[in-house]
């Protein structure tokens, strides 16, 4: 199973970006996916989360602003950011419990990809 995550960039503040991570490999199921971000020096923290039954939930400082969502379909798990602040500057990532068969889930991480806001 491989998570990629793609669509980060440089962005105004008040502007918006969507994220997508697409999951590829042998996948029987999705469980909870999630969003994180890592800031420079900083540590990494949840963004938001999705359940397997497609529940949302998101940190303070995002509400309002980011929705994640799931295409079961596409394998695919979705950030759609708007107002961004400069302080969403930061490498996200998405992360993944996902079932290979009908027994067995393990928890899977995607590479980073870089947003930047700034004028």
């Amino acid at each position: 199973v491989q998570l990629q995550a793609y669509g980060g960039g440089l962005v105004q503040p008040g502007g918006y970006l969507r994220l997508s991570c697409a999951v590829s490999g042998s996948i029987f199921g999705f469980n909870t996916m999630s969003w994180y971000r890592q800031a420079p020096g900083k540590q990494r923290e949840l963004v938001a989360r999705i359940t397997g039954g497609g529940t949302p939930t998101y940190v303070d400082f995002v509400k309002g602003r980011f929705t994640i969502s799931r295409d079961s379909a596409k394998n695919t798990v979705y950030l759609q950011m708007n107002n961004l602040k400069p302080e969403d500057t930061a490498v996200y990532y998405c992360s993944g419990n996902i079932y290979s068969n009908s027994y067995s889930s393990a928890n899977y991480w995607g590479q980073g990809t870089q947003v930047t806001v700034s004028s």
